[in-house]
């Protein structure tokens, strides 16, 4: 057969605006089963798209495992649609963004993103108990106590008072990711505690999004978890005020002036 001839279209183009749909940067750890599955969960897919590039890591969830992401962050940040401007980037790693330091993190996907936000688990938690108003929580993690140990001191450090933290001593974010639901709701059940106003559930790899609604329904506390309250500081940032269902009161509320120290 002869191929037939091609010609240019005179259709006059038409295009959406840049910024119709904002643009969230996602840096997730190569063994991340969750971050991307709850983002897409929560963040409206009409109003916003999330953009993801991974970074090498190999387990155990060792604080000198997590440490060594550091500097492959910068060439991480690089990645994510070179050119296009970005509403925000998280980096979707809650223990390694204690181990790390949130401005380091920060510095790092700013060097290559100059003035982009950039979210990070640990500091989108401090805005969210901010902007609930709690200071007295209880924390479940999945993680061995030695990587548990410098989370409790950074909340801690940072005018937190935790009732209780427990965790799973597990080393593996990708057996992590397999802990149903029902374990994770059970497990801060037995957390609650009168002088406790919140929870907070730590780790991106954990299925927590999912267990928010009824931990909220019957302890009538709040729930904060790494991913809802990464996906909430991005959306604040980007401008986008949805109220959106299932996930928690924390996403009635708008996001408070950046807290000393925060990253979010």
């Amino acid at each position: 057969m002869i191929a037939p001839q091609v010609f240019r279209s005179d259709q006059p183009l038409r295009f959406v605006a840049q910024n119709a749909v904002k643009k969230f940067g996602i840096i997730a750890l190569a063994t991340d089963l969750t971050s991307e599955r709850d983002f897409a969960r929560i963040i409206p897919v009409d109003r916003a798209g999330f953009y993801s590039t991974r970074v090498a890591f190999v387990n155990p969830t060792t604080p000198e495992n997590l440490r060594k992401m550091t500097p492959r962050l910068t060439a991480a940040a690089q990645l994510i649609l070179p050119g296009v401007t970005l509403d925000a980037i998280c980096y979707s790693c809650t223990a390694a963004s204690v181990v790390i330091g949130d401005a380091d993190v920060a510095a790092a996907i700013n060097a290559v993103r100059p003035g982009v936000p950039v979210v990070t688990p640990t500091g989108a938690a401090r805005l969210a108990l901010a902007a609930l108003g709690v200071n007295r929580i209880a924390v479940l993690a999945p993680y061995l106590i030695e990587t548990s140990e410098p989370m409790a001191a950074y909340f801690t450090g940072h005018g937190f008072e935790i009732t209780r933290f427990e965790c799973f001593g597990m080393d593996d974010d990708r057996e992590m990711a397999r802990v149903t639901v029902d374990t994770i709701v059970e497990a801060v059940l037995r957390l609650d505690d009168p002088r406790a106003q919140a929870f907070f559930i730590s780790c991106t790899g954990l299925q927590s999004v999912q267990a928010i609604a009824e931990i909220e329904a019957r302890t009538s506390k709040p729930v904060v978890t790494s991913n809802q309250a990464s996906a909430w500081a991005m959306m604040r940032h980007a401008g986008l005020d949805e109220r959106v269902d299932g996930y928690g009161r924390l996403f009635d509320l708008d996001m408070p002036p950046l807290v000393t120290g925060a990253v979010a």
